[in-house]
């Protein structure tokens, strides 16, 4: 596989023949991809928490309302305790994955710390858990039309409505989800 196959800093929109609840309807950005594999971020899945009872979990303490309020996301249905800050203004951070020049994953308690202060970064999404693929699996997904992909787009990740993402991610394509067939198959 060539570097340019890989789908790193992509979006992965889930096709509606993709029954697997775990990402049923959804758009995952694609942080890593390479010979070993991928891992990702689901970028529209809420939890029932907000970002104030992850910082008071981690002992950090925010007076700012909007940011306690800020919603959580379910990254993917791996390491659910573990959180993943992806984010614009890269910033330095302890512990960061650069996945373009504009956008990193940060999973140091260093980014929490100053988020909770105010002084993070201005447009990020908090998550837990992540989605990951071993060597392989998904390219085998993507000959099986599991998952539309397009290129990423920040302005998606960080500024449209949540319920809008996977609607949003197919039209940068070109592609009206409503008339996406939930029927596959191979000609």
């Amino acid at each position: 596989m060539n570097k340019q196959d890989f789908l790193a800093d992509r979006f992965l929109i889930a096709m509606p023949t993709l029954a697997d609840p775990n990402f049923s309807q959804t758009v995952t950005y694609i942080c890593e991809h390479n010979p070993q594999g991928a891992m990702g971020i689901v970028i529209n899945r809420r939890m029932e928490i907000q970002l104030g009872d992850v910082l008071q979990q981690l002992d950090f303490e925010t007076c700012d309302k909007n940011i306690a309020a800020r919603e959580v996301y379910l990254g993917g249905p791996v390491l659910q305790e573990r959180g993943f800050v992806v984010h614009r203004s890269i910033g330095e951070w302890e512990t960061s994955l650069i996945v373009n020049d504009d956008i990193a994953v940060t999973t140091s308690r260093d980014i929490l710390a100053a988020i909770s202060a105010g002084q993070g970064p201005a447009e990020f999404l908090v998550a837990l858990g992540y989605a990951g693929w071993g060597a392989g699996q998904l390219e085998a997904e993507m000959a099986e039309n599991a998952w539309l992909t397009s290129p990423a787009n920040a302005e998606i990740i960080f500024n449209t409505p949540l319920e809008r993402r996977w609607h949003e991610a197919a039209r940068s394509i070109g592609i009206d989800p409503g008339q996406i067939s939930s029927y596959s198959g191979h000609a």
